[in-house]
């Protein structure tokens, strides 16, 4: 079966260890998921498998002949694959392929805070705070020189809209993972707002 699994996150919370200690995680409803679609190098060019995940409360017609009639999912995600000879349309997929101290990682779309400038987009120090400046105190400073280049150079860090990418957080350990109400505990914390959705696969981080 494929390595991946889409879920969406529900927060963050606590839990105690063995010995007594607190650490942070993240709560996952992850899947479970439907194969709509399965992909392979001789017709497609690549190996990949198709889930569907969530319900859709409106979709449209082309939307709903693509689902071929398996049920009525709001999001519809690919995740490439080695081998594909053991999925097959229709499959339904949960967590039983994750464990207990399992390594994964997590893709979301990190949280939108708007424009920012360079101090909170960056995190530039700012200006001097003496000296009659009294309006560079969170300023960028200079952009570039003059005559030579004579223009901003591509990439040059400065104030825009921050947050709202496509974020990868690897090596993302598995605290719990609890079947029967499709939950993951994920150590630490995942990118992405409340009931964002999350593509959670095998990590590849950590293998010989």
């Amino acid at each position: 079966m494929a390595q991946g699994l889409l879920g969406k996150k529900l927060g963050m919370t606590q839990i105690f260890t063995q010995d007594g200690k607190t650490e942070a995680v993240t709560a996952i409803e992850a899947g479970p998921c439907t194969v709509l679609q399965v992909k392979t190098v001789d017709k497609e060019g690549y190996n990949a498998v198709q889930y569907g995940y969530g319900n859709a409360k409106r979709i449209t017609s082309p939307r709903k002949g693509q689902m071929k009639d398996m049920g009525s999912f709001r999001y519809l995600r690919e995740f490439r694959v080695e081998d594909t000879s053991a999925i097959n349309v229709g499959d339904t997929v949960d967590i039983s392929q994750f464990a207990e101290g399992d390594l994964v990682d997590v893709t979301g779309i990190s949280k939108s805070k708007g424009y920012a400038g360079v101090v909170k987009r960056h995190g530039f120090r700012g200006g001097p705070k003496t000296h009659g400046q009294s309006d560079r105190w969170r300023a960028p400073g200079s952009i570039g020189a003059t005559t030579t280049p004579g223009r901003v150079w591509k990439g040059t860090r400065m104030a825009g809209r921050l947050g709202g990418d496509r974020v990868t957080i690897r090596g993302c350990k598995v605290v719990k993972a609890d079947a029967e109400r499709n939950l993951l505990l994920i150590k630490g914390a995942i990118p992405g707002s409340k009931n964002g959705l999350l593509m959670i696969r095998k990590s590849l981080k950590g293998k010989k």
